[in-house]
């Protein structure tokens, strides 16, 4: 093999009791380059890059680091030869300063004295070397996500990594720190450092990376050249057939019935929102972050009190004043974060489907089985749930499997209106097309949909109405033959108001 590779990973294969992750993995990374890796949920990208740190022992295979070969990594060695990871979730302490979580582990000392001076000193050189602008002495918990994530980069560049691997780094950033981040990934290439960039978002890939390998189903299908690659190409690779569509069709369904209205509801940050939504119809809410859109979905679940105005739904005027009523109401939400305000993910999917009906199916306290089980498959069944059984925890599915556990409990529930708060937020491409089917087949099926999403062109996609935001306001209303990029984008940023316009 060439010496240009400074890690290279040779038939790589990892089986857990039951299942194989990684069949026959073989990847290989220049030194100097960005190497943007995609699939599928559950492609096994994430055990990949686990066999690199030593966090998973592959069960056969090969590893090299700059043409040193290991049958096994562990941590330490991973770190002793240059590898590290950032992953999704942080490893900041937030009680710690910026430079004390910089040298977490590993802090400078004078004698038996840890020498705070000296580390704050360090890490304001070492957040020059990536020209952003972090207090030493401030507080973690007081920084926003884009610069704890710095804070991860820099610890690795600290410890002379040569081999960084980024696990979905912009999913927690706003759009200006995803820009920063850019920033500094593209410094860290100019002075030699090799980056895996792992991504759902093609866009970026395209952006960043010199090349790209596509993984499907724990097996390698195929490294591209990315000046030379198209994107649906890659959605054909990672998905295994050709999608010609990236939103499938949808039948008319809106009909005349008015499922909610909104009269000057006021509350949770927001003023005077007046809106309709029909039976059959997916109303799109745009608006960029701190509008008011999620803060509208509480205020609708019950979640947030209301200040004024009127909920009317069905034509009856409703108060829900807590999740619970909202529920036995017909009102679901599916939250922008399934992991921690969506599913219970240490409970199996049987459990998940289940939780809003319990009640309704147990006598005495006692809860009955066999209903419990049927209704779990059946909704397994009806919006095809990949798993071996129901009995799956729900932490072990993909996520976009894991959205459709979430939707699986609502439809238990017979809910009529569900929300959908960021629907296909850190889902690959071909799920994203299965969830898009499903809220399909809920509107043709005369179930309502209000739907919250910051990609521009998914709003327009599966939208049938359009209803833009900005702080905490309604600024415009737009039907399906009025959609254009730059008037929600005009509406969202207050530049437009359509009421004023209109006056």
């Amino acid at each position: 093999m060439s010496e240009d590779f400074v890690l290279e990973l040779e038939h790589i294969r990892k089986e857990y009791p039951g299942v194989v992750a990684l069949k026959d993995v073989t990847l290989q990374l220049r030194r100097g380059e960005i190497l943007g890796l995609i699939g599928e949920n559950g492609a096994g990208k994430s055990t990949l890059i686990k066999c690199c740190s030593g966090a998973v022992i592959p069960t056969s295979g090969k590893i090299k680091i700059n043409g040193k070969e290991f049958d096994r990594m562990t941590p330490q060695l991973a770190a002793e030869n240059g590898i590290a990871i950032i992953y999704q979730e942080f490893n900041n302490v937030g009680e710690l300063s910026a430079a004390e979580n910089l040298f977490l582990g590993r802090p400078i000392r004078k004698g038996v004295v840890i020498d705070r001076k000296a580390m704050e000193e360090e890490a304001a050189k070492a957040f020059a070397q990536l020209r952003i602008k972090i207090n030493p002495k401030e507080l973690v918990k007081n920084l926003t996500v884009g610069y704890q994530q710095m804070i991860e980069i820099a610890k690795a560049i600290q410890q002379n990594a040569q081999v960084l691997i980024m696990d979905e780094p912009s999913a927690p950033l706003t759009t200006n720190e995803v820009e920063s981040m850019f920033e500094v990934v593209e410094l860290l290439r100019s002075r030699g450092v090799s980056i895996i960039y792992i991504s759902h978002r093609l866009e970026e890939i395209f952006r960043l990376s010199d090349r790209i390998e596509v993984i499907r189903d724990g097996e390698y299908v195929k490294t591209l050249i990315t000046d030379k690659a198209t994107v649906n190409e890659l959605i054909t690779l990672m998905v295994g057939r050709e999608m010609t569509q990236k939103y499938p069709p949808r039948k008319p369904c809106i009909s005349d019935e008015v499922v909610l209205e909104l009269k000057n509801l006021c509350g949770n940050g927001d003023k005077d929102i007046n809106l309709k939504l029909h039976a059959g119809e997916v109303l799109g809410l745009g608006g960029l972050v701190g509008a008011g859109r999620t803060e509208l979905a509480e205020l609708l679940f019950g979640a947030k009190p209301k200040e004024s105005g009127q909920i009317i739904y069905y034509g009856k005027e409703i108060n829900p004043r807590s999740p619970r009523e909202a529920i036995d109401l017909g009102i679901a939400l599916v939250p922008e974060d399934r992991k921690r305000h969506g599913a219970l993910l240490t409970n199996s999917i049987k459990n998940n489907i289940n939780m809003p009906i319990y009640e309704r199916i147990s006598k005495a306290s006692v809860i009955d089985s066999r209903t419990e089980h049927a209704t779990a498959e059946k909704y397994r069944s009806d919006i095809q749930i990949k798993c071996p059984n129901v009995h799956q925890l729900v932490k072990n599915l993909s996520g976009g499997n894991q959205q459709k556990v979430i939707l699986g409990k609502w439809l238990a529930a017979d809910s009529k209106l569900i929300i959908f708060d960021e629907p296909t937020r850190g889902i690959d491409v071909g799920a994203k097309y299965e969830i898009y089917k499903l809220i399909n087949d809920l509107v043709e099926s005369g179930h309502s949909v209000l739907m919250i999403s910051s990609e521009m062109e998914e709003l327009m996609g599966m939208s049938d109405r359009i209803i833009v935001l900005a702080e905490g306001e309604m600024t415009g209303e737009l039907e399906k033959e009025q959609f254009n990029s730059d008037t929600i984008m005009a509406y969202a940023s207050g530049i437009i108001d359509q009421k004023e316009a209109m006056k």
